[in-house]
């Protein structure tokens, strides 16, 4: 069994996510935590839809900036597919997704203010460079054939137009459509910055130890998500996109003077706004590595590392939970409802939650991590066992499981898994405005001390981790000849 490459990187995996768990910082610290989610799932069962007055209105903004933001990030990702063959778009892409949502809106409130442009870009700037990859994979798939067969003299745009887009349209609005799902969540925890969306008033229910208006704004979340197929209906969508705009409310009137000064001084290191020449700007980055950027870097690697390998785990046992071939139509549907719960309810929320309970410490954050991106994995390799046709004598049970369809859908799941790998990283890193010591808290106490500057190269070397990360996973997936598929 060593022998496979699969299986090898596997246990590499395992070994580093092991090793990790004797350094972070991994536990409870709250002084009842059982009692504390006991009275959280009390909450959930007893939810409150009437205790707050803006609630609906908040639920209608997150709808709002989630299509809002979309449907830009999806337009200027279409135009960027088609010169995604270009380096420099390839990596102003791969820079622009790299960066978390939540740090886009940590830096467009400092010059924006409580605007809604400061949502609606947060979201449509990391979305363009996902939808420019995706759609550009999307788009070099596609069969050559239809344009071979086109009159002589054809033009270029007729051509795409009337040949490649409709041999790829299926796939292009299925994503889209996904897309709009990660939108929503992207937009709810934007509440947590302080936009007002569902994220704003589930941070102030819990604060006030609120759990059954917390529920109740959970629980609608999840039914928002869940009746998509009900209420987002191609010919509805350019209604919702006509209207949104209204709806995102109006905030506070931009300051252009306080743009120009982020971008001419701000964000400008001290040593060069102060005159002290290179010598300084050499000191400060040194200590800004030192004290801030490299025990950032390990404690998000450390995380992520842990997270991936749970997120593994939880994926592998998670599949047969919808699986055809273990249990019967009422387990399946159990199946259904917790893998739709785990991978609707966005990471941040979740680590919240349990950091709510639990206390600070990198254990909501792993937890967390990997119920969402287990709910997700386990999601797609049950659905794919579904397809898989079992024959008469096959074993059952356990031996069914570890003997009949690990081995079958192994390789998708590292597929999935290795995809997820640079969005786990993504995702750790901003989790450190929670508390937990990853690259993001450094830049959310960067950004509370006032100190751009410093906020700025800590979100570039976030981003260039990420880079490096996805493209390590690329590099493995090619080496262990995974197959591949478009950004979940």
């Amino acid at each position: 069994m060593l022998s496979y490459p699969t299986v090898r990187v596997s246990l590499l995996f395992f070994a580093i996510a092991v090793a990790g768990l004797f350094i972070a910082d991994i536990a409870i610290t709250t002084a009842n935590p059982w009692r504390d989610l006991g009275q959280f799932f009390i909450g959930v069962a007893t939810p409150n839809f009437f205790s707050t007055e803006g609630l609906m209105t908040a639920l209608l903004r997150t709808v709002a900036f989630g299509f809002v933001g979309v449907t830009l990030g999806s337009l200027c990702g279409f135009l960027l597919a088609l010169v995604y063959r270009f380096m420099p778009v390839r990596i102003f892409c791969a820079f622009i997704r790299a960066i978390h949502e939540l740090f886009w809106a940590l830096i467009f409130l400092q010059f924006f203010g409580f605007h809604p442009l400061t949502g609606v870009l947060a979201i449509a700037i990391p979305y363009a460079g996902i939808f420019a990859k995706v759609y550009s994979e999307i788009l070099d798939e596609s069969d050559p054939e239809p344009s071979r067969l086109l009159p002589p003299g054809t033009g270029a745009i007729a051509a795409f137009l009337y040949a490649r887009i409709p041999d790829c349209w299926v796939q292009l609005r299925t994503y889209t459509a996904y897309r709009l799902e990660c939108g929503l969540r992207s937009s709810a925890i934007l509440g947590f910055v302080g936009l007002p969306t569902l994220g704003f008033y589930l941070e102030s229910s819990f604060s006030q130890g609120l759990y059954s208006d917390a529920g109740a704004m959970l629980i609608l979340f999840y039914v928002l998500i869940a009746t998509m197929p009900l209420w987002v209906k191609p010919k509805l969508l350019p209604f919702y996109i006509l209207a949104a705009p209204f709806f995102l409310g109006e905030g506070f009137p931009i300051v252009w003077g306080n743009v120009e000064r982020f971008f001419t001084e701000d964000i400008v290191p001290s040593p060069l706004r102060n005159g002290e020449g290179l010598a300084g700007l050499s000191t400060w980055l040194g200590d800004l590595m030192v004290t801030e950027a490299l025990p950032g870097i390990w404690n998000t690697i450390v995380l992520t590392q842990i997270a991936l390998v749970a997120t593994g785990i939880l994926s592998l046992l998670a599949f047969p939970l919808i699986s055809k071939h273990f249990g019967g139509p009422v387990r399946r549907t159990s199946g259904h409802v917790f893998l739709v719960i785990a991978r609707s309810t966005p990471e941040y929320i979740l680590a919240y939650i349990l950091l709510q309970l639990w206390g600070p410490s990198m254990l909501p954050a792993v937890v967390a991590l990997a119920l969402h991106n287990g709910g997700i994995i386990g999601h797609l390799i049950g659905r794919q066992t579904n397809t898989i046709e079992l024959r008469p004598d096959a074993p059952t049970g356990f031996t069914r499981y570890s003997w009949e369809l690990v081995p079958r859908v192994y390789r998708s799941f590292l597929a999935f898994l290795f995809y997820r790998w640079e969005i786990i990283m993504r995702e750790t890193a901003i989790l450190g405005i929670l508390g937990i010591y990853t690259l993001g808290f450094y830049v959310d106490s960067a950004i509370q001390n006032i100190q751009f500057d410093r906020a700025m190269i800590l979100i570039l070397i976030t981003a260039s981790l990420n880079i490096g990360v996805d493209i390590l996973g690329r590099y493995i997936r090619r080496k262990l000849a995974l197959q591949t598929m478009p950004t979940c």
